[in-house]
């Protein structure tokens, strides 16, 4: 019995030893492997009757573990361990060489499974300096200068003209001096900063119509307008009275010529979003000051080409003396706003020529001019097949049919205008040119009612966010089945869930007001944000797989068409936060990453967010670029874990403006 014991207890030291030797865990695993093992075995050869036979097994086994332990510890000790824990650099020293008196502080215990960054020669840092004070409110796709190279023929020279690629800048668009973080919503409807937006032509100009008040050191925003004196919340009533804005059927607006949009600003708590929009011209900075106010707005016009919106997007067009010529140019106008008007929507017109009969002198027009005019209107309106439903006082109303039976049948006897050719899209509508044509609705069989929805009705607002859209449940989009787009709305809400803990600023009620969204497909970021104090400009890039900005629209949301090599319709510093999904793969043989990041840099606020969801390679050299931006940033892991190749980088724009003019820095001097 002892010598059994003293063999165990010889051949577990030698297992000892050749672990300390080889400096390998294997060894070891090997002795406790053994030890189980004779353990067991050891009673059981106690009162075994083949003692002798069992102790040649054990002895060959261990034999054979430990010759195998001693091998297996030189070839590992012979070998550099590529992916040593301490390898934190490419010309990292290999772990046999570190000293054996290295001390604890030295040991890095942060995880390695990130990305490692690329070798210089695939990204090079770039710095990009400030532009010039005087560009601050540069808009590249709306210069002045470069407008007056077009022609004035339907204001053709005002609508979007953008630099070639060689003349854009390649600079970083500066903050006024003593820029401000805009006042949160609601506050911010009634109040923005001078600083911000530093121009007082229209407190003057429109200083009798309650446009807006400058005091102190902000502008206020008494809810006025041209043909609204008594302020948008109360002209928004008499509409009310004339048609029903509170049942949820009339979701989403288009104001033709908003001024400083008071009227989208007043539309908003009766649950309607208005897509305002006016021209960058002589009323400086009105779209500007929407912006600053958190109101949906773009620069644009109507002249030449369509506006960048589907078809039937809207459920109601609003024109309050916007000054654009309804009545000319073969109607034209009117043929656009029909073109994005939902079947059965609504378009308001308040100013000249309503109510002229009482109005004339005021406008400083002749009864003739303003009664033809008006004439125009109401003939270009029935060549539309649209009905009036009523006018009264400063206001009328008109409503689009709700399919073209009744329509085609007409043609028989209005033959102008004709009906737009069919392999024509109607939701093609980037620099496309307008057409004087009446633009056809999806068919409806002849038997079915005048009240049938062309395209399929709608679900009333707020039901209709999340209701499978018609053009998904007609098929119009292949491979987006109802199925898809339930699947995508929920997965956006994990998502959106999972960015509010990379981004807490998003998850903060109230810090972010106007948000972009670059890439937005279904629309199922906005979505899943529909219930906070947000608005979400949803972009469907031109170079897109599937257009769906309809689908975007049908859901109750706004948005936009957009080629993110140009620049946006839009002033510097509209939005608090940036979304990005698969934006720079999109555009990787179109543009230069930095021209996308040059963009957004423009359009973001100094402090607001910016996600970019994107293949792991194309973010390192995004993260890289941002440097130059002072954007302070990380790459984060996809929601699903760190083994997806798709990765989200979360950086904040860091808050920086013009330098203090020499008057300012003289009377600091004066006061110390």
């Amino acid at each position: 019995m002892k010598k059994k014991l003293s063999r165990h207890t010889f051949v577990s030291t030698l297992i000892v030893v050749l672990c300390i030797y080889t400096h390998t865990q294997h060894a070891l695993l090997f002795y406790k492997i053994f030890s189980k093992t004779s353990a067991m075995n050891l009673s059981t050869r106690i009162s075994s009757s083949r003692d002798k036979k069992s102790n040649l097994y054990y002895v060959t086994l261990v034999a054979v573990l430990c010759v195998g332990s001693y091998l297996l510890g030189v070839w590992q000790n012979s070998t550099v361990n590529p992916r040593a824990a301490f390898d934190t650099s490419t010309d990292a020293p290999p772990c046999e060489k570190f000293s054996k008196t290295t001390s604890a502080t030295d040991l890095d215990f942060n995880a390695h499974h990130n990305p490692h960054d690329p070798p210089p020669s695939t990204v090079t840092a770039v710095s990009f300096p400030s532009c010039d004070a005087a560009l601050s409110e540069h808009t590249p796709c709306e210069d002045a200068k470069r407008s007056l190279k077009f022609s004035r023929e339907r204001l053709e020279y005002r609508q979007r003209h953008c630099p070639e690629r060689e003349e854009a800048l390649k600079c970083r668009i500066p903050a006024p001096y003593g820029y401000k973080t805009p006042f949160r919503w609601p506050e911010s409807r009634d109040v923005a900063w001078f600083a911000n937006v530093p121009h007082t032509e229209l407190t003057v100009e429109k200083k009798n119509q309650n446009w807006v008040r400058y005091e102190n050191d902000r502008f206020w925003f008494p809810g006025g307008g041209t043909m609204f004196p008594r302020g948008a919340d109360a002209y928004i009533d008499d509409i009310g009275r004339l048609i029903d804005l509170s049942d949820g059927s009339i979701r989403t607006a288009i104001d033709t010529g908003c001024g400083v949009a008071s009227f989208g600003a007043y539309l908003l708590s009766r649950n309607i979003t208005t897509m305002s929009f006016a021209p960058r011209d002589t009323h400086e900075a009105q779209v500007q000051f929407a912006l600053e106010r958190g109101v949906p707005a773009m620069i644009g016009i109507m002249a030449t080409i369509r506006l960048p919106y589907p078809s039937r997007a809207f459920d109601l067009a609003h024109c309050s003396r916007c000054l654009i010529p309804w009545g000319k140019n073969d109607g034209v106008y009117l043929m656009e706003v029909d073109r994005v008007l939902r079947p059965g929507g609504y378009w308001i017109l308040s100013g000249p020529p309503i109510n002229w009969q009482k109005r004339w002198k005021g406008w400083e027009r002749t009864m003739d001019d303003l009664n033809e005019e008006q004439t125009q209107i109401e003939q270009v309106a029935r060549s539309l097949c649209w009905k009036k439903v009523v006018q009264r006082d400063d206001l009328a109303i008109w409503q689009k049919p709700f399919n073209h039976i009744h329509c085609k049948k007409m043609r028989q006897v209005l033959k102008n205008p004709e009906f737009c050719r069919y392999d024509q899209d109607p939701d093609m509508a980037w620099y496309t040119k307008m057409d004087s044509c009446l633009t056809p609705l999806p068919e409806v069989d002849e038997s079915e009612d005048l009240k049938t929805v062309a395209g399929g009705k709608l679900e009333k607002w707020p039901a209709r966010l999340n209701a499978v859209p018609p053009r998904v449940n007609n098929g119009d989009l292949k491979e987006i089945t109802p199925e898809a787009f339930l699947e995508d709305t929920e997965l956006w809400k994990q998502r959106v869930s999972y960015y509010k803990k990379l981004d807490y600023q998003l998850g903060e009620t109230g810090r972010y007001r106007n948000l972009l969204d670059m890439n937005a497909y279904l629309g199922g970021f906005a979505a899943a944000l529909a219930d906070e104090p947000v608005w979400v400009m949803n972009v469907v890039p031109v170079e897109a797989k599937h257009n769906t900005l309809g689908v975007i629209y049908e859901r109750g949301l706004i948005g936009t068409y957009q080629n993110w090599c140009e620049a946006m319709s839009t002033y510097p510093r509209t939005y608090d936060f940036i979304h990005a999904d698969s934006v720079f793969t999109l555009y990787q043989d179109k543009c230069e990453p930095e021209d996308i990041l040059l963009e957004m840099d423009r359009v973001l606020r100094p402090g607001g967010g910016v996600i970019i969801r994107d293949d792991v390679d194309v973010l390192i050299k995004v993260k890289e670029l941002s440097k130059g931006f002072q954007w302070q940033g990380r790459i984060a892991d996809h929601e699903k874990g760190p083994h997806e190749r798709v990765k989200i980088y979360y950086a904040v724009k860091q808050y920086w403006t013009v330098p203090a003019p020499e008057e300012d820095k003289n009377n600091t001097k004066a006061l110390s």
